[in-house]
């Protein structure tokens, strides 16, 4: 696979090379399905609501501001920005911050953005900190006939004794908005797929949570999920919808996260996934052994790391905690043998999609070779298993 880079905002859709095996047919009868299964699990997300013109209206008002705020600021006037907190907000990427609470909580994300965690419903709406993301259109009457990269914002619990993860402060946020809106891309542009241009940012409390069948996730190290909101995902798991996560490091982390899991599914136990799996094969034939395809922080990067020569230098520089050297691919399964949830540990994947247009090399090596591929096999066999 070749692929052409930097993706800029000014690229249309490209070729959609037909490389999916099986297909989804038809987009909008899966999601059709999809709701039929789900629909006794809504009620437990039903919450008072603003109208529909009252929300409109308010999504204008967020991102005319948004906009202001990046005119003045960046001098990008391409891209709505991420208004910072005005008087009154808070920024809650300290030790504590609970993602779920109301009144104006607003997160800082990387290169120094913010984003309201009350508020923000696309990934479109806030400013690439990258090197900007693709814009694409899909064809008048088939904008809901699409796949959506549904990103969730979680509850997270930091630690001061987390030190590999700068005391536990990273979580929903990380390589976000870029990842999202790049793999996206390359999901239209590389497949027979469809894809939603502006992506989506939900809670588990999100009236439409039902409609995203696969919601993605990274740094869950310190996921914390409020025990009102424990059936709800449990629901959403076993009736049809699936978790994609990734980019968490060290036995620590995982340690951490499957208890959390466990309180999610409880007496579901991890399912190593091998190299041979259909899972990586169903579009792109990944190539093992498994341990090549860890795919490393960009900036963390060492470039004299060879696979070959277990005794040379590590693939990354930086310590990120005991056991951080190996990759592990494991799913929790239902009683039918359905993935509901894949964790892709120790292992950077969103990276080689956010910062795809920062480093030739890093390009070539990991996101053309490892997590565009392997991205786009586990969203095929998600969907269509």
């Amino acid at each position: 696979m070749r692929m052409k880079r930097p993706v800029t905002r000014d690229q249309g859709p490209g070729p959609r090379a037909a490389l999916a095996r099986g297909g989804f047919g038809s987009r909008s009868l899966v999601l059709s399905l999809w709701s039929l299964v789900l629909v006794a699990a809504t009620a437990a997300t039903a919450t008072a609501q603003p109208s529909q013109a009252e929300q409109a209206q308010e999504r204008l008002r967020q991102i005319q501001q948004a906009r202001e705020y990046q005119l003045r600021n960046s001098g990008n006037p391409q891209r709505p920005g991420v208004v910072p907190p005005e008087r009154g907000g808070r920024v809650r990427n300290d030790p504590g911050w609970n993602a779920n609470e109301g009144n104006g909580n607003y997160v800082r994300i990387e290169q120094g953005g913010f984003v309201n965690v009350d508020t923000v419903r696309t990934a479109r709406e806030t400013a690439s900190h990258s090197t900007g993301t693709p814009e694409w259109k899909n064809p008048p009457g088939f904008e809901k006939d699409v796949f959506t990269f549904a990103r969730l914002i979680f509850h997270t619990q930091p630690r001061a004794d987390d030190i590999w993860n700068y005391q536990g402060r990273l979580g929903w946020w990380v390589d976000y908005p870029d990842a999202d809106l790049n793999l996206s891309y390359r999901l239209q542009q590389l497949t027979s797929l469809r894809t939603d241009p502006d992506g989506r940012v939900l809670r588990l409390t999100d009236p439409d949570l039902m409609n995203f069948p696969m919601l993605f996730m990274t740094h869950v190290e310190n996921m914390r999920t409020p025990d009102e909101q424990v059936d709800i995902l449990r629901r959403y798991l076993l009736n049809g919808g699936a978790l994609f996560i990734f980019d968490f490091w060290n036995d620590h982390s995982w340690t951490k996260f499957s208890a959390e899991m466990q309180r999610i599914l409880p007496g579901r136990t991890w399912t190593d996934l091998p190299a041979e799996h259909p899972i990586f094969h169903c579009v792109f034939n990944m190539k093992g052994p498994l341990r090549t395809w860890q795919v490393p922080t960009m900036q963390f990067w060492n470039r004299g790391h060879d696979w070959n020569n277990p005794g040379g230098p590590p693939l990354q520089w930086r310590d990120r905690g005991p056991g951080h050297e190996n990759m592990h691919i494991r799913a929790l399964l239902d009683d039918k043998g359905r993935i509901m949830v894949i964790a892709l540990h120790n292992c950077d994947l969103s990276d080689g999609w956010e910062r795809e247009g920062e480093n030739d090399d890093y390009f070539h090596t990991f996101s053309e070779k490892i997590s565009y591929p392997l991205g786009i096999n586990i969203v095929f066999y998600l969907m269509t298993h």
